[in-house]
Order: structure tokens, then C-alpha cells, then sequence
């Protein structure tokens, strides 16, 4: 049998739980026609690169599959049916991934680094310009006080 990786986007209306029975509703048209799914991801709900069928974000799910390319056939038709799915990419490859892939390994790295506040990017007063930049505010240098007569 073949391996194929399949994402598929569904609209951003269908909550979490719907997103994952229509995986599962997927997974079951691929076991029924003689394959296996040995790895189902649900990626959450993310934004867009633009406006597709007026939704700017979307549910992302990876599916892996070990079906005969009849069965991938008859699951992308039942995706085509369903209006909750807005695209799908399904590509044969040589082999599957063990593990989580890419887009969950990077889901956990995102809570663990640490937040920059918004004078370590340059903001107001910060080290590398905006407004303000090394001296602040309050610092006149040489100049006599504001208001003082000479």
C-alpha cells in the first residue's frame, strides 16, 4: 500500500470537538476501503495567509495514511462533499514521520520561551532608539532646567 500525508483546513465556525470527529469520520473512510491512519494531529485554530471562502482562520488537521490510492480517492471526494472544509493537501510520500511533526513541536516551544517587554525591541526609552533611546526623557545634559532664567 501507499503512504500519504494528508492536512486539511475546516472553517473557523466548527469548534474543536467537531474538527476532531470529522478526523475521525475521515480516518473510518480509509479504514473501510482497506487502509490504516497510525497517526491523527489536530493543530488547532490558526490565521490564514488570506481569505478563503470568507474565513480568515482555520482549524488544521495531519492525517498519515497507509491506504491503496482507491481509498485516498474516495476520503478526498467525501472531504470535497463536507462544507466545513475550506482546502485539502494530500501528497504521497516514502515514509511516514514518527513522532509529533513539525507543527506540534513547535506548539509547545512558543509557551516556553519567555515574553520581551516592549522596550527590549526599541520602544519608548528603550536601548536601540525610539523615542527617548539611551537619555530618556528627563535627561537636558548641559542645558539649564526648563523655566530657568539666565
Amino acid at each position: 500500500m501507499a503512504l500519504y500525508e494528508c492536512v486539511f483546513i475546516a472553517r473557523q465556525d466548527v469548534s474543536g470537538t467537531q474538527v476532531e470527529t470529522l478526523i475521525e469520520t475521515f480516518a473510518q473512510v480509509i479504514v473501510d476501503q482497506g487502509g490504516t491512519v497510525p497517526k491523527k494531529e489536530y493543530w488547532g485554530l490558526k490565521n490564514l495567509a488570506y481569505r478563503m471562502k470568507k474565513n480568515r482562520k482555520g482549524h488544521y488537521a495531519l492525517m498519515n495514511i497507509d491506504a491503496p490510492p482507491a481509498a485516498v480517492k474516495e476520503m478526498e471526494r467525501t472531504m470535497s462533499i463536507n462544507e466545513d472544509i475550506i482546502r485539502v493537501l494530500t501528497i504521497r510520500v516514502d515514509e511516514l514521520e514518527e513522532g509529533p511533526s513539525v507543527a506540534m513541536q513547535n506548539k509547545g516551544r512558543a509557551e516556553e520561551r519567555p515574553r520581551r517587554s516592549f522596550g527590549d525591541r526599541g520602544g519608548f526609552g528603550g536601548e536601540r532608539g525610539g523615542f527617548g533611546g539611551e537619555r530618556g526623557f528627563g535627561d537636558r545634559g548641559d542645558r539649564a532646567p526648563a523655566g530657568a532664567v539666565e
